[in-house]
């Protein structure tokens, strides 16, 4: 094919070990090994899409199989390379694992694997997305992979290596390709969009950068978009390149932000409308709106530098700014809304609506925080007003003192008794589950009593939270009720969570458990199998069977 007339990222697929990009450590890794003529049966590189998987393998390959090489890597100027790149090297067999994955498919692989190579030194098997393979064809490999003839050569890639088993991952060599870096991505794009001549702004490949998450694929997927909107005469600008990518701007959600934390619904949901009317994916969105909280939680720990492709200098001022008036509990009870809305827009007809609800349940719960944090200073302001008229209570009522020291000492004793007796009056000490049931029976709440005694399994108790395992038969109004009544009685706020860990036996479960228990041992005891010789018929059973309770 004409290179000309061929998408980016096939015209710059590197052809070998120093064309790779982000990837130095595994270039310069399999380099010595071949160097040293230590090659591995068998190689395993995994990474997301697009950091390199399929191109090292086919560069690994070349590599083995070139006669001109210098100092062991590929020059591309012998028949075995030019044939490996395009694809048509006899020797060299490349498999789409996903749409050959039956033992059948892998039989007929190892019985091609019998004969030796036709024109190279090696032959060579590479298998993309070999995690599709079932799991009889990887047991059918198995023995190959670790036994091959010396001319056999196996190399797999794969986006999901915790599909593979065992087994096979032992007898590989595995490299794990990492993300390609901001910036090292950023000059690449940049070189390549230099070389197509193309009219577009830095902020532009920065978006792009951005948008690729670290695979070289996609950002050069993106850069083809990118060069069809841009000629000579039209530069191409970042608002223009939001819009062919689906993206908006950041300085539009930071704003939101302002208004969300202000309280102004109104403008909360035009700034939204307006970001969604310019075409943005939900997904997008709410992932977007994490990224702010995520830089509004840790912003003192970013540093404004031209590596960070995700915020300029106004919109990470502009963020320093609103994270100063803010709690971290607030960004954190934000974080868990955000989360649940992206579940939640998945079995929602219409996304949109879903986000508009949850930008106004938001503006709700900053309310709600706002109006306890208000409660609360009201509370410590009305504390202080009672004593001050305790003060001049007191004083009026005392005889005069001969000394000031005598008078000031006598009015913090009675002080701190009031106090002390208003206090002990009105909370309860509840560290333990045990105390938790005592207080239920002495406040006479016999329906918490009984979920707690009965469905209740315990993880961890631990003040001033409570961790349960899931049980279905536990009252739908248990969480509200128990984190109600803990803060009545202990001026608390109690986080009670549901845990996938199996917790202790409800309370009324275990003390069966234990009557049972001790039952059985009286069973086997030599004084009860003694008494079974004489009265054959005889059965123990307990007390609360008899039903005699004086017994």
């Amino acid at each position: 094919m004409n290179k000309e007339k061929q998408v980016l990222a096939l015209k710059y697929r590197p052809q070998n070990f120093e064309d790779l990009i982000g990837q130095d450590v595994v270039a310069e890794t399999i380099s010595k090994a071949i160097k040293q003529n230590k090659v591995s049966n068998a190689y395993l590189f995994t990474g997301i899409r697009g950091v390199g998987k399929t191109t090292i393998a086919r560069v690994l390959a070349k590599s083995l199989n070139c006669t001109a090489r210098i100092e062991n890597q590929c020059t591309e100027k012998c028949e075995n390379c030019d044939a490996i790149t395009n694809s048509n090297h006899i020797d060299v067999l490349e498999i789409d694992a996903a749409s050959k994955t039956g033992i059948d498919d892998v039989r007929e692989l190892i019985e091609f694997s019998r004969y030796g190579p036709t024109s190279a030194k090696y032959k060579i098997f590479i298998i993309d997305e070999v995690h599709m393979l079932s799991k009889q064809a990887f047991n059918a490999l198995l023995k190959t992979l670790e036994e091959p003839p010396e001319y056999l050569k196996f190399i797999f890639a794969t986006t999901e290596v915790k599909k593979i088993p065992v087994t096979v991952l032992s007898r590989c060599t595995r490299f794990d390709l990492s993300r390609v870096k901001s910036d090292e991505l950023f000059t690449f794009i940049k070189s390549v969009s230099k070389k197509e001549n193309g009219n577009i702004s830095d902020d532009v490949i920065k978006l792009i950068v951005r948008i690729s998450e670290g695979s070289v694929r996609d950002a050069l997927s993106l850069l083809d978009r990118a060069l069809i909107s841009s000629d000579d005469n039209n530069k191409l600008d970042i608002k223009e390149a939001q819009k062919i990518f689906g993206y908006f701007d950041k300085t539009n959600l930071i704003e939101l932000f302002e208004y969300l934390f202000s309280g102004n619904e109104n403008k909360v949901i035009d700034i939204y409308r307006s970001i969604y009317n310019q075409g943005v994916d939900p997904k997008i969105f709410l992932n977007d709106f994490l990224e702010i909280l995520y830089y509004l939680k840790n912003i003192s720990f970013i540093d404004k530098n031209g590596n960070n492709f995700n915020l300029n200098n106004d919109d990470h001022d502009k963020i320093v700014k609103i994270a100063e008036s803010l709690e971290s509990s607030t960004l954190l009870l934000f974080w868990q809304f955000t989360i649940k809305t992206l579940s939640e827009i998945e079995i929602v007809s219409d996304p949109n609506i879903s986000l508009e609800m949850f930008l106004i349940r938001l503006l709700y719960v900053r309310k709600k925080i706002d109006s306890d944090d208000l409660l609360i200073s009201n509370e410590k302001n009305t504390m202080i007003e009672t004593d001050n008229k305790i003060n001049a209570v007191t004083k009026k009522a005392l005889p005069e003192t001969k000394t000031v020291e005598n008078s000031n000492t006598t009015i913090g004793q009675i002080k701190n008794v009031v106090q002390e007796k208003k206090i002990n009056e009105s909370l309860i000490k509840i560290d333990t589950f045990d105390n938790l049931v005592k207080t239920c029976i002495e406040k006479k709440e016999l329906k918490l009593k009984y979920e707690l005694e009965n469905n209740v399994s315990l993880v961890s108790f631990e003040i001033p939270r409570i961790e349960i395992s899931f049980n279905e038969n536990l009252d739908k109004n248990f969480v509200k009720d128990i984190s109600s009544k803990l803060y009545e009685w202990t001026n608390q706020r109690w986080i009670i969570s549901f845990s996938k860990l199996q917790g202790d036996m409800p309370i009324t479960k275990m003390k069966s458990f234990k009557r049972n228990k001790i039952l059985e041992e009286a069973k086997d005891s030599e004084i009860y199998k003694k008494f079974l010789e004489s009265f054959s018929d005889a059965d123990l059973i307990s007390k609360k069977n008899i039903g005699n309770e004086n017994d």
